[in-house]
């Protein structure tokens, strides 16, 4: 290695809605720790992945899909927690799609910063058959914006992983690890399984259901190695609640019985889980209850 020196920083993972910052999060760290789903918007909250590695430590920050759409309270918050990290990061990750670069695309690149140092990182490049339009692509987006590299990937496959991590690690810092090095997020126990809820959530009623939906832990307790859950799901209107409850039951039963499966594998224990849902209207174009919630 060129340099044996501990390296550690934070490293921003930005892009427009559904790119796949989230699933290369989780792949980087080897760990589900940011949830996932085809619908935009699935990522709501910042949520800082920890590898430690080869006298690295890599604390990457999933940031939500820059918003362009709505104009609520919900999405000026989501966005400010964007601009936020950008300005904190010492390395940022630009994700774009393998082929496509849209206006969204470069929405997100006029809020990066020239002061850090970012990698165009093109992801779902393993959907491509024609690998040689790549390199022209490539260089069209690089043409606009002096990013320090660019490396295609796919997180799904985790093609090219290692060499995003080299390149990563060039950039960071020399720093002592700010995390311990089996630590993998800083998020609690609590705020996932409200999150790995949310995720179920969205991928069995996305399509219906409008994106003012949240999931609000009620109470969380842990017995031994047994945790007993009780969560919230808070919609708009008595009808989205009749879409997410299902026919007799089934769809919330489907959605409870795959949440509890992955707490149970994130936590490494078994997990009492009870999920109700409730109408709460306004709640996403509300600015303190978003606090209440947890939004920042």
């Amino acid at each position: 290695m060129e340099n044996s020196q501990f390296r550690c920083g934070y490293i921003a993972i930005v892009g427009r809605p559904n790119v796949g910052k989230s699933t290369l999060m989780n792949a980087l760290i080897g760990a589900k720790v940011s949830i996932t789903s085809r619908k935009a918007q699935t990522t709501r909250h910042r949520i800082t992945g920890i590898q430690t590695k080869d006298q690295t430590q890599f604390v990457y920050v999933d940031t939500p899909g820059f918003q362009t759409r709505h104009s609520n309270a919900l999405n000026r918050t989501l966005n400010r927690t964007v601009t936020n990290t950008l300005t904190a990061a010492d390395v940022i990750l630009m994700i774009i799609e393998a082929g496509t670069f849209g206006p969204a695309d470069q929405q997100v690149l006029d809020l990066l910063p020239k002061k850090v140092p970012c990698i165009l990182v093109i992801n779902k490049s393993d959907r491509v058959k024609d690998k040689a339009i790549l390199m022209p692509f490539a260089q069209k987006v690089m043409s606009a914006f002096p990013f320090a590299a660019v490396v295609p990937v796919s997180a799904t496959l985790r093609f090219q992983l290692e060499s995003l991590e080299g390149e990563i690690r060039k950039y960071l810092p020399e720093n002592e690890p700010i995390f311990a090095e089996d630590d993998i997020t800083d998020r609690s126990e609590k705020f996932l399984a409200t999150e790995i809820v949310r995720e179920k959530l969205f991928r069995f009623v996305g399509d219906e259901l409008p994106y003012t939906s949240t999931v609000v832990m009620e109470k969380f307790e842990q017995e031994g190695n047994l945790r007993r859950v009780f969560v919230a799901i808070l919609v708009d209107r008595d009808g989205h609640k009749s879409m997410v409850i299902g026919n007799k039951g089934v769809r919330l039963k489907e959605i409870s019985s795959q949440s509890r499966q992955d707490m149970e594998k994130l936590f490494g224990g078994p997990v009492y889980l009870e999920i109700w849902v409730k109408v709460k209207s306004g709640w996403a174009d509300n600015e303190a209850g978003l606090r209440a919630y947890g939004y920042e």
